[in-house]
């Protein structure tokens, strides 16, 4: 992969855009990207890696991609970064826009533009950019497989920052495995000892759930079994439990079924006994039964007896009422014909008593003819209808003209009134739109100072803080410089001690007839003695390192210092002189300033819509007068024609209202008597209809009762039955038939007439005798069914133990072949010496690999002191294979990387970083890192080891890599020609290459 070129736009603290010509730094191997603190150089980085996988290394991430806007950027401009690189052989180009509130295109307030994502392709045949793809998705999956790298991976491998790393070198084996993991992505090793742990969990469970299955069998066995079956004293997992429980459910099988065969016996005798008495109790009942069959139907006899007269009668009124429905029709039609005529006479004498008195006895003809000559009167006051309809609409149409004549006067009225301070009104709403305008100029202008001053009141508040943090910082430096130079004291002082003394500690290895390693004598006739107080190697040593150590402390609270006073100085740029709490007084004044002016700004829309309206209201006033003055002239002439009109069909409806009140009374008189007198003639001839009906019906009604054989007619109605009263007497008459023929039928039964010549029954202790005999059966019976039982539970037990015996034993096995495999993964067996995971077994093989690639340019760095090696020795109880160790070639010696100076574990950890970018890029499938950046870290080296150093890194190029080194060390602006400067400004900042072309 190589970088060629990136634009920034409104990102991070560069407020336009800035462009950066990779190419051109790249050209001399080593470039230098440099400025003072917060100018920007990490944020080049983060724009490289945004463009690539859309978002920001480590934890400069955020989860809202509008935060990496600048605060620095205009309203109007939207944050972008673009990159144009090469990898796997394609030229690229990928541009990224993060989610944007930009102001809206019309009214106030913003609106959020979704994020963007462009890939396109230069096709070199047609010389012309191709576009790929616009979808966020496609184009990060489509990065990530030409990169062959995570977001994580990239940023440790192509952007090595140098901190990750000095921890990474000092860290213990399970925080390595951690980072080593994420790059190597062992996520699959580390799956297959969680699958193993798993299936070892579930098979230990179903070996657990087996042996617990069969313990409950066999005590199921045991309760079902009753006494008959005793088990010994097992536990799960016994190799006798399964032959035990089998042997114990043979006996208890065995002595079941014999109980079932003598419940058997028993039930037999006790089923026939009851046979027998079940016999008897039905003779006794069957006895008892016919007797008093007998008694009942002596007495039925008895009381028919009695009532024979009353049926005698019933059957002669059952006669009569059988003549008399021959009648029945004629007494009908009789009652029918006298219902009507009583109505037809009661609605002649209503509609009589409504008409005049000298049409009271007038017969049906003369009422028909009064009627008709009501009907010819009530039709000739028709047009005299229409004109009363027509003279009250002439009424109401006057009407509404008074009332347009007066609501036109108000109009007038209140348009002459509102008209006359129309002038003044638009005066002095003109004047408050002019002053909210002045208003909102001014606080435009306050608005541009106020960003300004917030930020030098920030960096003033900063400097306050930092001078005190400098004090504090040079207080803390001074006290470790002193700590080093007593340490290094101290440690020369035991150095010279054990010098002075080192014959001593040479003849304590010495040995008779061996030489000495000094004169080469093999005797030793006075050899040196340790006196009191000898220092000896360890005790040097650990002078020594309590020397490097101060001496660490000491550098690391310069670097401190140097930061402080670094941000101390450039807050300090930024505030000037002036004192913080006379910014803060200031910048509290212009933010009332500025307040007040956008609320007085604030009013000027409302100025300008009430302007607009009372123009509107203008215009509506003078429109409304000259409208009702057009209409008071119209209305003269219209309240003319209407006079005329009312004075004619007055006339008229005079001639014909006569002595009513109005037309409508007169018309309403005339429809009241025709239909008075229509009604009185129609009643009149319905009555003398009815009188005639109900005249023949008589008639009728008295042949047809003399014909039947009755007197009179009201003999024939009195021998009548109605439904009812006919259903119930024959009723009567069926019942007494029906019960006599049943008794004679049971006086002649043989079976019952012997049944009553013998004793009474004795039903009772036939009842209690056949009680005993199913109480017996029943307890047989469930003797039986419980034994019957017993065998059913034992033999479905017995076959679920046999089961369960052979199910589990190839669940045991697969339990421990599982076991075994899940703990040689997971590090926990025991033939597994070094506790070592399948996970960490792949790393350490990773890990050693990164030490070999590492230890090549480590030991150009240290001149050929340092070697670093893996190590897959346990640390205390942990486990082991992701140790790292470094050898010091002049001592010779393995020490852990934790006692290497500041500088020493600056290179240390640049060399496994670089190492490290070697492994993962082959691991990646061979993708090729052309340009690399190493991010800070030179300002612990002496001018010899950086010079070493940047050989090293200056060697890359043999693999034809370029390498931006990330620094604001001022010696290296001289080392390396090729810079791109970051220049901060109020502004934001802006980039600047040098050294190239």
């Amino acid at each position: 992969m190589r970088l060629h070129r990136l634009d920034i736009t409104a990102f991070g603290p560069f407020g336009g855009s800035q462009s950066v010509d990779f190419d051109e730094l790249s050209a001399a191997g080593l470039f230098l990207l440099h400025g003072p603190t917060g100018a920007g150089k990490t944020s080049v980085l983060d724009a490289v890696c945004y463009a690539l996988y859309g978002s920001v290394p480590g934890a400069r991430q955020t989860a809202q991609g509008m935060t990496l806007r600048s605060d620095h950027a205009a309203p109007a401009t939207r944050t972008g970064v673009t990159l144009e690189l090469t990898v796997a052989g394609r030229r690229l180009e990928i541009t990224r826009q993060p989610p944007w509130e930009r102001p809206k295109k019309r009214g106030t307030g913003t609106t959020l533009d979704k994020a963007q994502t462009w890939l396109r392709e230069w096709d070199a045949a047609a010389g012309t950019w191709k576009d790929l793809s616009r979808s966020h998705q496609e184009v990060g999956e489509e990065i990530t497989q030409l990169l062959g790298m995570s977001r994580e991976q990239f940023c440790q491998v192509v952007l090595l920052p140098q901190g990750d790393f000095a921890r990474f070198l000092r860290a213990d084996a399970e925080a390595r495995g951690r980072l080593l993991g994420r790059l190597f992505d062992t996520r699959r090793f580390a799956e297959v000892e969680k699958r193993l742990a798993e299936r070892r969990r579930a098979t230990e469970t179903q070996v657990r759930d087996g042996d617990a299955a069969l313990l409950a069998d066999a005590h199921r066995m045991q309760q079902a079994a009753g006494e008959s079956m005793e088990l010994p004293d097992l536990a799960p997992g016994d190799p006798g439990l399964a032959d035990a429980v089998l042997s114990a459910a043979a006996v208890a099988r065995s002595t079941a079924r014999e109980q079932l065969t003598v419940a058997h016996s028993r039930l037999a005798a006790a089923e026939s006994a009851r046979a027998a008495a079940d016999r008897a109790l039905d003779e006794a009942r069957e006895q008892d039964r016919l007797q008093r069959r007998f008694a009942e139907t002596r007495e039925r006899a008895a009381r028919l007896e009695e009532r024979a007269g009353a049926h005698q009668e019933a059957q002669r009124r059952m006669e009569r009422a059988r003549k008399a429905e021959a009648v029945a029709p004629a007494l009908e039609l009789r009652e029918s014909a006298d219902a009507e005529h009583r109505r037809a006479t009661d609605a002649e004498t209503r509609a009589r008593a409504l008409l005049p008195a000298d049409l009271v006895d007038a017969g049906a003809a003369g009422l028909a003819v009064a009627a008709r000559r009501a009907a010819e009167e009530l039709g000739g006051l028709e047009s005299a209808r229409r004109a009363e309809r027509r003279l009250a609409e002439l009424l109401e149409e006057r009407a509404g003209l008074d009332r347009q004549e007066r609501a036109d006067e108000e109009i007038l009225q209140d348009a002459e009134t509102w008209l006359a301070g129309w002038e003044e009104t638009r005066t002095a709403l003109q004047a408050a739109i002019d002053s909210a305008q002045q208003a909102a100029a001014r606080a435009e202008q306050l608005a541009e100072r106020r960003e300004p001053a917030r930020r030098r009141l920030a960096a003033a508040r900063q400097r306050d803080e930092l001078a005190a943090d400098t004090e504090d910082a040079q207080r803390r430096a001074l006290a470790s410089a002193e700590r080093a130079v007593q340490a290094r004291t101290h440690w020369l002082d035991l150095k010279e001690q054990r010098l002075n003394g080192i014959a001593a500690e040479l003849a304590a290895s010495l040995t008779d007839g061996e030489p000495c390693a000094v004169c080469g004598s093999t005797d030793h006739p006075a050899p040196a003695r340790k006196d009191a107080g000898h220092v000896d190697r360890a005790a040097e040593e650990r002078a020594l390192a309590a020397y490097q150590r101060a001496e660490e402390l000491r550098a690391e609270d310069e670097r401190r210092l140097g930061l402080v006073r670094e941000a101390l100085a450039a807050a300090g740029a930024e505030a000037g002189d002036t004192p913080t709490e006379q910014l803060a007084h200031a910048l509290d004044e212009l933010e009332r300033a500025y307040a007040q002016a956008r609320g007085a700004a604030s009013a000027l829309h409302s100025a300008q819509e009430r302007l607009r309206q009372a123009e509107h209201e203008h215009a509506l006033r003078v429109s409304a007068q000259r409208d009702a003055a057009v209409r008071t002239a119209a209305r003269v002439g219209h309240r003319e024609r209407l006079e005329r009109e009312r004075s004619v069909l007055e006339q008229e409806l005079a001639q014909a209202r006569g002595e009513a009140h109005s037309v409508a009374a007169r018309a309403a008189q005339l429809e009241e008597s025709v239909a008075r007198l229509t009604d009185a003639a129609d009643a009149a001839r319905a009555a003398d209809d009815t009188a005639q009906r109900l005249k023949t019906a008589d008639a009728r009604l008295a042949d047809a009762a003399f014909r039947a054989g009755f007197d009179t007619p009201q003999a024939a109605a009195d021998a009548l039955l109605d439904d009812v009263a006919h259903r119930e007497l024959q009723r009567r008459l069926d019942a007494w038939q029906h019960e006599e023929a049943a008794v004679r039928a049971v006086l002649a039964e043989p079976e019952t007439v012997a049944a009553a010549a013998r004793p009474p029954a004795d039903v009772v202790s036939a009842q209690r005798a056949a009680e005993e005999a199913d109480r017996r059966v029943r307890a047989a019976a469930s003797a039986r069914d419980a034994a019957a039982r017993r065998c059913t539970e034992l033999d479905q037990l017995s076959a679920r133990v046999a089961a369960s015996i052979r199910r589990l034993a190839p669940l045991r096995e697969e339990h421990d072949r599982v076991a075994r495999m899940a703990g040689l993964a997971a590090g926990t067996a025991a033939d597994n010496e070094r506790k070592m995971r399948l996970e960490s077994y792949v790393l350490a093989a990773r890990l050693e690999q990164v030490a070999a690639a590492a230890t090549v340019r480590l030991q150009r760095m240290s001149s050929g002191r340092y070697t670093l090696v893996h190590s897959d020795d346990r640390t205390g109880r942990g486990r082991s294979g992701l140790g790292l160790h470094v050898v010091d070639a002049w001592t010779g010696r393995e020490r852990d990387t934790s006692t290497l100076s500041g500088g020493e574990t600056f290179f240390a950890s640049l060399a496994l970083a670089l190492g490290l970018a070697d492994v993962v890029t082959d691991e990646a499938g061979g993708v090729r890192l052309d340009t690399l950046f190493i991010d800070e870290g030179f300002g612990s080296l002496d001018d010899q080891t950086l010079d070493e150093v940047l050989d090293v890194l200056d060697s890359l190029r043999e693999r034809d890599r370029s390498v931006g080194i990330v620094s604001h060390v001022a010696d290296l602006r001289r080392r390396i020609h090729a810079q791109l400067e970051v220049v901060k400004g109020r502004s934001g900042s802006v980039l600047r290459q040098r050294g190239t072309g």
